[in-house]
């Protein structure tokens, strides 16, 4: 049976060099970074390599990466860490309603130890206003976390405009950006953007699972999660993954050899999947922005009359693996908070999938999953009638 797999926003199969070297460094390189043999000196040096590449895709210092277990640790480390170090100068911190379970949840976490959080909306194409930003921000502000983009929909925050909304207000307040989704298919750009923290993952880039990133300042003082040996510059103590923590940097590196072909590609895969799936005439809605407004990568259709589940599985009958939300949230029954966010009305949210493409999708097998899925409709649309 054919396989084609189109959820790469979930997770993405690694490449074949990353999975060579990470299984090369398991075999010969298994010594502890820390040790001050010859065995722990050569682990040393490819996580320094690692860090040079993670750090080549921020423009940023190899100093200034600090690596973690993905990007959810990643992001607790930034807004937690942040929310604690500076909880002195204020209890005030900015979110939106429509961000990844591991930002959402750490506010609510914070929420329910003492600080004020602002849980700002967005309008029906997934953006947020800067003025409506700027207005939430006060001398009370100590962190805003923003995505760069949306992990269901695909749509890409205006980061410029929001934080110089967020700095024009008050200088002294921190911006976080979840860049897991971004990281190495769009340019980072820290500096217009006045970021402070930046987090990335390596499974969403064809690297391993298990390692993440977090870009923190040069100058920027957080507080640890957890305290240990001293690892990471004292923010992530234990003892790194080194097989992982390569394989990161190794699928940084070959991801940013090839961002603007890849990046181009990865949009044309995606308008001829919408343009078949079109022309065959299955009926469907697309959320979120414009197809080509959107990420390269990610497209959000609901398909009236029809639930998500049903179709997600007819569609793995005949070998197509799609996504029927954030996969965090994909085994329980809520409905997606993305999409309520969005203004979407409850049936269509019942009826939404997302198709997110990789460079390993072909054309081929894009045409062929459009026909697929157009073929699955028609016949769960008869099914149902």
């Amino acid at each position: 049976m054919t396989h084609i797999y189109l959820d790469n926003s979930a997770t993405t199969r690694p490449y074949s060099a990353v999975t060579s070297l990470a299984g090369r460094i398991m075999d010969e390189i298994y010594g502890n970074p820390s040790s001050m043999h010859e065995m722990g000196i050569a682990a040393e040096r490819a996580i320094n390599t690692a860090r040079c590449q993670i750090a080549a895709l921020f423009n940023a210092r190899e100093e200034e990466i600090v690596f973690t277990s993905g990007g959810t640790e990643a992001n607790n480390l930034a807004i937690v860490g942040t929310a604690r170090q500076n909880r002195k100068q204020g209890n005030h911190i900015v979110t939106s309603l429509i961000e990844h379970p591991s930002v959402l949840n750490c506010f609510k976490h914070l929420e329910s130890n003492g600080f004020r959080v602002s849980y700002l909306p967005v309008n029906q194409h997934g953006y947020l206003d800067p003025d409506r930003l700027k207005k939430a921000v006060t001398e009370e502000t100590i962190l805003v976390s923003i995505m760069h983009i949306n992990n269901e929909t695909g749509t890409i925050e205006p980061l410029a405009e929001l934080g110089r909304a967020v700095k024009e207000k008050n200088r002294q307040t921190l911006f976080h950006i979840d860049a897991v989704q971004s990281y190495a298919k769009l340019p980072i750009q820290a500096t217009k953007w006045q970021a402070d923290l930046i987090s990335c993952s390596a499974h969403k880039i064809h690297g391993p699972r298990g390692a993440g990133a977090l870009w923190i300042k040069e100058g920027l003082v957080i507080e640890p999660l957890f305290h240990g040996g001293g690892q990471e510059n004292n923010y992530r103590p234990g003892t790194e993954n080194t097989a992982a923590i390569a394989g990161f940097g190794l699928s940084a590196k070959i991801n940013l050899e090839n961002m603007a072909v890849s990046s181009k590609n990865l949009m044309e895969l995606k308008l001829i999947f919408l343009r078949e799936l079109r022309r065959n005439n299955p009926g469907f809605l697309v959320n979120g922005p414009a197809p080509e407004q959107g990420a390269p990568h990610i497209i959000n259709l609901s398909f009236p009359g029809l639930k998500a589940e049903t179709i997600l599985h007819s569609l793995e009958n005949r070998g197509v693996y799609v996504s029927s939300g954030s996969a965090c949230h994909s085994r329980h029954p809520e409905q997606s908070h993305v999409l309520k966010a969005l203004g979407i009305s409850s049936n269509l949210i019942d009826s939404a999938l997302r198709f997110s493409f990789s460079g390993m999708n072909t054309r081929e097998e894009v045409l062929q999953a459009a026909a697929l899925t157009a073929e699955t409709i028609n016949e769960l649309k008869r099914l149902f009638a």
